[in-house]
């Protein structure tokens, strides 16, 4: 029995994670495709110049005139924070209250697996696979760099990768915590994706407003996001993102132990 639940969930997800894995790789790849002739376009500074400072910071537009800073701006920032967060979120939620809803879960219960083990095995298996579509993201951004010349280096896609990853795994592993805590599928998805738009508003918001400035490094899309995900230093602020992901199973553990799991 020994890694059954890891092993299972790993298995369980292989058909979703190929897919998604070919959608991120096609992104990318389409999205380096574009930069050439974003490149060539002239008088782009004087057009970027005319956008307002807090969309630009927030969007990193400033650096848009080289392939990392387009990487940034118009991937890194935006459209695959989201394909992770959704990832993270959607399986993250299946893998407790999705099984128990549909009556498997009970079925891994009856064997000598404890409640704890079970819910860390869910959580190593879901933190595999966002590493495993991270490494994919940060490959296809490689890819995309040598083909169309944009200039990312191996370290940049790295740690843009990571960024992503870590915000699938934190809100991933709340989806994962609330699903334990509660068995309703509704509510592992719903609480972090509305965590997730709040987060994102004060993130925003803390780039235009000079009172919610304070707030922002609170923000995990401020950890993930701040100055470019595509980066050459490895930022500190990212084991915040960790803690938060570490802690919110470890409240859920001694929860789901003593919750009755329910037949359907």
């Amino acid at each position: 029995m020994t890694a059954y639940v890891f092993t299972k969930t790993l298995r369980d997800q292989r058909r979703a994670l190929i897919a998604w894995s070919i959608g991120v790789t096609a992104l990318v790849v389409v999205e380096g495709a574009l930069w050439p002739s974003v490149r060539d376009m002239p008088n782009l500074d004087e057009f970027l110049a005319g956008y307002p400072d807090a969309l630009k910071e927030a969007f990193n537009l400033a650096a848009m005139t080289t392939g990392t800073g387009f990487l940034n701006a118009e991937l890194y920032t935006l459209v695959l924070p989201i394909l992770f967060l959704v990832f993270g979120i959607s399986r993250g939620a299946r893998l407790v209250a999705g099984e128990e809803e549909s009556g498997t879960l009970e079925v891994v219960l009856v064997t000598p697996v404890s409640t704890t083990r079970l819910l860390l095995e869910k959580a190593a298996g879901l933190l595999t696979a966002l590493c495993l579509l991270g490494a994919v993201a940060g490959v296809s951004t490689l890819i995309a760099s040598a083909l169309f010349s944009m200039g990312v280096s191996p370290a940049g896609a790295a740690v843009g990768a990571l960024s992503m990853m870590l915000l699938g795994l934190e809100y991933g592993f709340l989806a994962l915590a609330v699903g334990a805590m509660t068995g309703r599928r509704s509510l592992a998805v719903g609480v972090p994706s509305v965590a997730a738009v709040a987060a994102y508003v004060l993130y925003v918001g803390g780039l235009m407003v000079d009172s919610l400035s304070g707030w922002l490094a609170w923000s995990p899309f401020h950890q993930a996001l701040s100055e470019g995900p595509i980066a050459s230093g490895l930022p500190f602020r990212y084991a915040w993102m960790v803690l938060a992901a570490v802690v919110v199973v470890a409240v859920a553990a001694p929860v789901f132990a003593r919750r009755d799991i329910r037949a359907t």
